[in-house]
């Protein structure tokens, strides 16, 4: 592997290793954007066999659970002077005990023993902290980014940051960059020496599922060409870009085959259903005679794909299950060959093991198209070295300082001591005028618990009718009775967002102004409000707050907070700034604590002429 990473840098080549490499997707991408991938990791044989096969770096079946194996791998990186660590490693969900403890070492400055556990996100970033690449590409589900803590997602930057890396993360729609399908992706991106990393351009190619495989021969279902694995069916050439594409690397002898146009037997119940389909029609509108499962649980139980639209994710299910995937017009599910080219696998590319196998490794794929946009923009940018612009422990220092100064107290609740007082206080008095905000806290953080409230009750209904919010009174007083009988729920972060009448977005917000103590301290929940997003987008200069808030919103939210000492009174301040200084209109930028790296402050400040 050394050798042939020394001869590919004789050629100038710059060198890329894929961790978690599955068949290889990642690293055709990358090795089109003019990387050399020299080693790839991954611990599932077929998968490994199959990457073997199409590059001729090292291509191993090790376990990266292990150690040792870690170890191993960094040392090969750093003598093998690759410039691109690329891989998606399983993130598993932690448990509350094993959050804290990472968040403890986090933000007592001890890193975290990698071995302790089997978590391979944790070993990658230990392959990153040993090799220190100039740049790092990780993708993934963006499920990992969007539980209510994002706490892998931060807990990566934090540390990436603390290794000289500038991080830029995404959720990627993958038909953006070429790829005939609705998949989203989780894009993290790390630029060793605080360099920026400047997002791909949209590829103008937005091509259809008949675009990528109305090619292809008609097969019958359960189909299969004489000799086996080595057998193909007749080919009449492409007839679009994206076809043409795909058929480039064809062998001169094999440009009238197509091999692995094979797919799965069709039951004959199935026919019938496939036959009365099209791509509107739900697995609930079919007749019940030809139903095999429960249409109140399975309404999208079969799906046949539009031939003018895109295809819904590939995944790996579809080893088991191939009914998301009818073909647009034949009455089959469709074939390895088809949902590779679904993919943007090109037709020379062959998966090793059984159908099964090669439509797990399909699934699991990460686009090679997209990984080819990526590899380009990562080039580009190491090239043009430009400074990131900002920091994540920056931002979270200079919003959590300037909280904790106390300069501003336009919602005095941030600073409550119980969970109750900001409960009844966010209720009776969110959005209300300053006057009246000062003028009635000073009777509400009197009322620290339930109880009090109760006590109070009848001052707590004037001060309603004095504000014109009897109805919010009334709700306090509910939730005051509803917690006084069951004062564990307000303790317990998971039991409080589950009361009945509470808002969850109040119950978090309780959760991050006042901590649960001890080893089960509470984490923060990344809450995202209109004014929160108005706030992150004026800073970065992306419009969050017009695109997905529970994607866009909350990755630019966590970029300004991050994970380290400073992140709850970051997120506090940053609450505090969007109600003070940050408002809709005539935001008073010249008293902002972030105004120096702000994107929109700075336009406010430029001369017109």
């Amino acid at each position: 592997m050394l050798q042939y990473a020394a001869k590919a840098r004789e050629h100038g080549e710059s060198l890329a290793a894929d961790l978690f490499s599955g068949a290889g997707g990642l690293s055709l991408g990358l090795e089109e954007a003019g990387y050399r991938v020299v080693l790839a990791v991954d611990h599932y044989p077929e998968a490994v066999e199959t990457h073997r096969h199409h590059h001729a770096g090292l291509s191993v079946d090790w376990d990266l659970g292990d150690p040792d194996r870690v170890r191993q791998v960094a040392d090969l990186i750093g003598q093998a002077g690759v410039e691109l660590l690329a891989g998606g490693p399983p993130c598993q969900p932690f448990s509350k005990a094993g959050r804290s403890k990472i968040r403890h070492r986090v933000r007592h400055g001890l890193r975290d023993p990698y071995d302790e556990r089997r978590d391979l996100w944790r070993s990658f970033l230990e392959v990153v902290r040993l090799a220190r690449p100039p740049a790092v590409i990780m993708e993934n589900v963006p499920d990992m980014a969007l539980d209510k803590e994002m706490f892998i997602l931060r807990t990566m930057v934090h540390e990436l940051e603390a290794l000289g890396y500038a991080v830029e993360e995404r959720v990627v729609d993958t038909w953006r960059y070429g790829v005939p399908q609705f998949r989203q992706r989780l894009i993290l991106v790390a630029l060793r020496d605080g360099a920026a990393f400047q997002w791909p351009a949209e590829s103008p190619d937005k091509p259809t599922v008949w675009n990528a495989i109305g090619d292809l021969p008609e097969v019958e279902g359960g189909w299969r060409p004489p000799g086996g694995a080595e057998g193909w069916a007749d080919y009449q050439g492409p007839k679009t870009d994206f076809q043409r594409r795909m058929r480039r690397y064809v062998a001169d002898e094999d440009q009238a085959k197509v091999f692995d146009h094979i797919t799965r037997p069709v039951r004959p119940d199935d026919l019938k259903a496939f036959e009365l389909m099209d791509a509107n029609t739900r697995y609930s509108e079919l007749p019940a005679e030809v139903k095999r499962y429960r249409d109140d649980i399975f309404d999208d139980k079969y799906k046949r794909l539009d031939k003018d639209g895109r295809s819904r994710t590939i995944t790996a299910h579809i080893a088991k299950d191939g009914y998301w995937y009818i073909h647009p017009e034949q009455h089959r599910t469709i074939t390895v060959r088809e949902a590779a080219r679904l993919q943007t696998f090109p037709d020379n590319f062959r998966f090793a093991g059984p159908p099964s196998a090669a439509f797990k490794q399909i699934g699991n794929a990460v686009p090679p198209m997209l990984g080819e946009h990526l590899g380009r923009a990562v080039s580009a940018s190491l090239k043009a070295d430009t400074p990131a612009h900002v920091n994540t422990r920056q931002v979270a220092a200079s919003l959590a300082a300037w909280f904790d100064s106390e300069e501003v107290k336009g919602i005095p609740w941030l600073r409550a001591e119980t969970r109750w007082q900001v409960i009844q206080a966010e209720i009776l008095l969110d959005r209300a005028h300053s006057d009246v905000t000062r003028q009635v806290w000073r009777m509400l953080q009197t009322w620290r618990q339930p109880q009090d409230t109760l006590a109070h009750e009848d001052d707590l209904r004037r001060i309603g009718r004095f504000v014109s919010r009897e109805a919010r009174a009334d709700i306090v007083v509910g939730l005051a009775r509803s917690l006084a009988d069951d004062p564990a729920s307000l303790r317990d972060d998971d039991a409080l967002r589950k009361v009945r009448g509470l808002n969850e977005s109040i119950a978090d917000l309780a959760i991050l102004v006042v901590p649960g103590g001890g080893e089960d301290e509470s984490e923060e929940p990344v809450l995202v409000t209109k004014g929160v997003l108005r706030v992150a987008a004026r800073f970065s200069g992306n419009p969050v707050g017009s695109r997905n808030r529970l994607t866009d919103g909350r990755l630019e939210v966590a970029r300004m907070i991050g994970l380290d000492t400073d992140a709850r009174s970051a997120h506090l301040g940053l609450i505090e700034l969007a109600n003070t200084l940050c408002r809709p209109q005539e935001p008073v930028c010249q008293e902002c604590p972030l105004s120096k790296k702000c994107v929109e402050a700075k336009i406010q400040s430029e001369p017109l002429f």
